[in-house]
């Protein structure tokens, strides 16, 4: 048995089978870790959503920013954006299985025996990995209740922009959404920054991706991460020395579908057929 980890697909189906193909997969006996953003902005999101759900227990996935989106877009609290492709996945006959599957799915996996924590973005320096945890179940019992409608249209929104104890109910929901799915700057004391988009070593030298700040605490465990394509063309290459795996390579943006198999970490992945982005 072998375990992967995959990143962003946004509905790049074809290159998903190109990735299964080329590394083997065997859904008898291998596992499938996908680190969220399943749909949008590509072309095939609902025949990579129902693929996806058919590979049931050899599947685990993390939520997205995008796969939130269309939670929201489908339960009519957010409206649909100029570049979304998700209208095939409202307009289908099983939108309504296929949401209530996409909306069971954690915002955190770990593995003990694998030694390895996956979440779609990252996680803020104050939290230890108990914590991500413990925060993660809380969003996602909600999200699984009838309350997530509430949760849905609650968690747009930038701030709060650091951790607190104090924070409660859905500044502290939506603060703990923001890190799962859409960090990837802090400042020096753990304050987030939504704006900065670019790749690491072109930012304002306040900012620091929020994998190396050295107070982090949760620098010994073995994060994999996907949210953030351009990181592999900013100007640092050696992740391992911060323990983290990020997978996204810009399938979507003309790059590649990537592929880690966590039991040696070896890395595979296919070409995009998409246009070319960036270089």
């Amino acid at each position: 048995m072998s375990t992967y980890a995959i990143g962003d697909i946004q509905g790049c189906y074809s290159e998903l089978q190109n990735l299964l193909n080329e590394i083997n997969f065997d859904e008898r006996r291998d596992e499938l870790w996908f680190a969220g953003d399943l749909v949008n902005k590509g072309p095939k999101s609902l025949q990579t959503l129902r693929f996806i759900k058919a590979l049931g227990v050899n599947a685990k996935i993390t939520l997205g920013n995008h796969d939130l989106h269309l939670l929201a877009v489908a339960k009519n609290i957010r409206p649909l954006l100029k570049k979304d492709t998700i209208q095939e996945i409202l307009a289908a006959d099983d939108v309504e299985e296929l949401i209530d599957w996409l909306k069971s799915r954690p915002l955190l996996i770990t593995d003990d025996n694998l030694n390895f924590t996956m979440v779609h973005a990252g996680l803020p320096p104050q939290w230890s990995l108990e914590n991500a945890k413990e925060f993660a179940k809380e969003c996602e019992l909600i999200l699984q209740s009838e309350k997530i409608n509430k949760l849905l249209a609650e968690m747009y929104g930038d701030t709060p922009n650091i951790w607190s104890d104090s924070l409660q109910d859905y500044a502290k929901q939506r603060f703990i959404i923001n890190c799962f799915t859409r960090i990837r700057f802090c400042n020096s004391d753990g304050m987030l920054d939504f704006d900065t988009k670019v790749a690491p070593g072109k930012q304002n030298t306040s900012l620091i991706p929020w994998y190396s700040l050295p107070n982090r605490k949760t620098k010994d465990n073995k994060i994999i991460f996907g949210h953030w394509s351009t990181v592999h063309i900013g100007n640092e290459k050696n992740f391992k020395q911060y323990n983290v795996y990020p997978i996204d390579t810009g399938c979507l943006w003309g790059g590649r579908l990537t592929a880690m198999r966590l039991e040696d970490e070896k890395v595979f992945s296919v070409p995009s057929e998409e246009p070319k982005f960036y270089s």
